[in-house]
C-alpha cells in the first residue's frame, strides 16, 4: 500500500521521496546494517569472498543516550486536580516505557508523534508513532497542522494498512478519518466490516489537534522547508562509517594476529612406528602450527611468525572517532570511552556551561510543550476542563540530589531564597502544591514538639505566601 500516492490523490501535499530515503538511511544506521557497507566483498586473487563488517552500533547508543537524558523516571508531569486520573492513564498506556522508546526513535529517525483517541472501553489511549508512519498533510511556519498516521495491522487474517487522518473542518475544529486498505492490492475495505465500532469519520469538536509532533530541536539541513525533523546523527554519518571501519579492523587485528608457528614439513610428517602404523608428530587440530616445505640446504628449524597486534593504535583511533561523534551529536566532548573492547558512557555531573547542558535544555523546549499538549488532549477526551499542566525535567545530570539540597538550605538561611521556592525546586512541584507541603510539615512539627520547627534553619512559625496561583 502506497500511502503517499493515496494522499496525493486526495489532494494533500506530502513530504517528498528524497526525505523518506533519508529516514531509511538513518534507520539502517540505527539498526547497524547499512547495505554495501556492513556487507562487503574482498577479492583474494581467485574469487570474491563475502564479509560482514563489525559494528559498534553507536547510532543506536546515541539515540538511547538522548532518550535517557530527556524522558526518564525522574521526569514528572503536574496536572493539579487531574493528577490522579493522569497518573492512572499514563500507567495504563505504559508512558514511562513507551515514551522513552519513542524519544529514542525520534532522535534516531528525526520525527515521532503522540496520538490520543478514545479506546473501546471509553478511556483515552496514547499511540506512539515513529517517523516512517507520520505523513504531514498541511503545515504553517514549520508546525504541522494536519497529519495522517499509517501502519500495518493483521485484521481478520488479512494484512491491512490502517490510515488515520487528522484534518481541519470548515469551522476550524478537527475531524478524524479512519481508513482500512488491503496492504497488498491497495483496495479500500469497508471500515465497519473489518473494524466494528470504528467510525469512518469522527468529529472531535476540538480546536487543537489530538496529536503532537516531536522532533529534535535541530534544523533539518537536508530540506529546510520540510516540517519533519532531522536525525541527531544525520550530519555524523561519515564519523559512524569511520568508527565501524576502525572497530572492524580492531577485531580483525586479533583474528588475523593469532599465534602462527612455521614447522618444516620434515618435522611435521607422519612417521611410521615399528608396528607399521602411522603417527603424526604434531597434533593436526592445533592451528598454531603450519607445515611448510623448506628449500634444501636451509636450516630446518621452527619459526614463530606471529604478527604484532596494533591494539593501542586502533584504540586511540576509536577514541578519537567517539569524541568526534559525541561532539557532532550534541553530547559534548568525552561522552564515551572505549575500554576493554567496549564503549562506556560518562556519568559525572556536567557544567551548566557545557554543550550537553545547553543542548539538553534546547531539546526540552520542544518536548515540554508536546507533553503538556498530550496531557490536555487526554483531559479533553475525558470531558473535563483543561488543567494547568507543568513538566519538570530531570536535572540530576547537572546537580545531584545532595548538592541541590545543600544549595537550597544555604540560600534559605542566607535569606536569598524562600522556603516555598526551595520546596518547589526540590520536589519538582507547583507553588500551590509546595504551599500544601509546607503547611503539612509545619503542622506535623507542631504536633510532635508543640512548637514551630523551621525546615531550613531560618526563623520558624511562618507560612509563606504563594507566588501566583501556581497550578
Amino acid at each position: 500500500m502506497d500511502i503517499s500516492a493515496y494522499l496525493k490523490k486526495r489532494g494533500f501535499l506530502t513530504v517528498d521521496a528524497a526525505y523518506r530515503a533519508k529516514v531509511d538511511e538513518w534507520l539502517d544506521w540505527y539498526q547497524g546494517d547499512v547495505k554495501d557497507f556492513h556487507t562487503y566483498n574482498v577479492y583474494n586473487g581467485i574469487q570474491k569472498i563475502a564479509f560482514r563488517r563489525a559494528s559498534l552500533q553507536m547510532a543506536k547508543c546515541v539515540a538511547e543516550d538522548w532518550a535517557n537524558l530527556l524522558l526518564n523516571e525522574r521526569v514528572t508531569i503536574h496536572a493539579g486536580d487531574y493528577q490522579q486520573r493522569l497518573d492512572s492513564l499514563l500507567q495504563k498506556n505504559r508512558f514511562t516505557v513507551r515514551g522513552n522508546q519513542l524519544i529514542e526513535l525520534v532522535f534516531a529517525l528525526g520525527t515521532g508523534a503522540l496520538v490520543e483517541y478514545l479506546g473501546a472501553d471509553g478511556d483515552p489511549v496514547i499511540d506512539f508513532i515513529r517517523a516512517g508512519l507520520v505523513h504531514p498533510l498541511a503545515w504553517d511556519n514549520g508546525v504541522i497542522t494536519e497529519c495522517a498516521f499509517g501502519g500495518v495491522r493483521v485484521i481478520q487474517q488479512k494484512e491491512c494498512c490502517y490510515l488515520q487522518l487528522h484534518v481541519l473542518c470548515e469551522n476550524r475544529t478537527y475531524a478524524i478519518e479512519n481508513h482500512i486498505f488491503d496492504n497488498e492490492t491497495g483496495e479500500e475495505l469497508p471500515t465497519e466490516e473489518y473494524c466494528p465500532g470504528l467510525a469512518p469519520v469522527v468529529k472531535t469538536g476540538s480546536y487543537t489537534p489530538l496529536f503532537q509532533i516531536i522532533t529534535p530541536n535541530i534544523t533539518n539541513s537536508f530540506d529546510l522547508d520540510c516540517p519533519m525533523g532531522s536525525s541527531v546523527y544525520a550530519n555524523a554519518i561519515s564519523v559512524l562509517r569511520s568508527l565501524d571501519l576502525a572497530y572492524d579492523s580492531y577485531e580483525n587485528e586479533f583474528a588475523l594476529g593469532r599465534k602462527r608457528i612455521m614447522v618444516p614439513i620434515t618435522m611435521a610428517k607422519i612417521q611410521m612406528t615399528k608396528s607399521g602404523t602411522a603417527q603424526p608428530i604434531f597434533d593436526s587440530s592445533d592451528v598454531a602450527f603450519y607445515a611448510i616445505q623448506m628449500p634444501e640446504g636451509t636450516t630446518q628449524e621452527i619459526k614463530d611468525i606471529s604478527p604484532p597486534i596494533r591494539a593501542a593504535e586502533h584504540e586511540q583511533g576509536i577514541r578519537l572517532m567517539l569524541n568526534l561523534l559525541s561532539k557532532k551529536c550534541g553530547l559534548g566532548n568525552d561522552r564515551y570511552q572505549f575500554e576493554a573492547g567496549g564503549v562506556k558512557t560518562a556519568t559525572e555531573v556536567i557544567s551548566e556551561k557545557s554543550d550537553l547542558y545547553q543542548n539538553l535544555r534546547k531539546h526540552e523546549l520542544l518536548l515540554g510543550p508536546a507533553i503538556i499538549n498530550m496531557t490536555k488532549a487526554l483531559a479533553y477526551l475525558d470531558g473535563i476542563p483543561e488543567p494547568d499542566v507543568q513538566v519538570s525535567f530531570d536535572d540530576s545530570v547537572i546537580n545531584d540530589d545532595n548538592t541541590r539540597l545543600d544549595n537550597n538550605i544555604k540560600l534559605v538561611q542566607a535569606e536569598l531564597k524562600s522556603k516555598l521556592a526551595a520546596i518547589m525546586e526540590l520536589n519538582g512541584c507547583s507553588a500551590k502544591e509546595a504551599q500544601k507541603e509546607l503547611n503539612r510539615i509545619v503542622e506535623e512539627s507542631r504536633r510532635v514538639s508543640g512548637s514551630d520547627v523551621d525546615l531550613f534553619g531560618a526563623e520558624s512559625g511562618e507560612e509563606e505566601e504563594t507566588a501566583g496561583d501556581g497550578a
